[in-house]
């Protein structure tokens, strides 16, 4: 017996647009952004630091581990302020 395969349907879903509810400026300058990515940045790394506190053994290595990388990426962002805007 021959069974039929019906034809995939056509791809109606409309294109992506995001949820504007949060939505940054879109003519903020790069230095403003980059301040409030370094700070955000430095209370994610005090918030895994302070969680880190409560935990022991590999739970607590791996949140140590998110700090780390947490801080790493804010000296990024700080570096990249300074490229910006040298204070020297």
């Amino acid at each position: 017996m021959n069974k039929l395969i019906p034809d995939p349907p056509c791809n109606t879903t409309k294109p992506y647009s995001p949820n504007t509810l949060f939505m940054i400026v879109p003519d903020t300058d790069t230095e403003s952004l980059l301040a409030h990515a370094c700070e955000s940045l430095a209370s994610a790394n005090v918030i895994a630091s302070d969680f880190a506190t409560y935990l022991s053994g590999p739970q607590r290595n791996t949140a140590l581990a998110i700090a780390q990388i947490i801080m790493l990426a804010e000296l990024a962002v700080n570096r990249a302020l300074d490229n910006i805007d040298p204070q020297g």
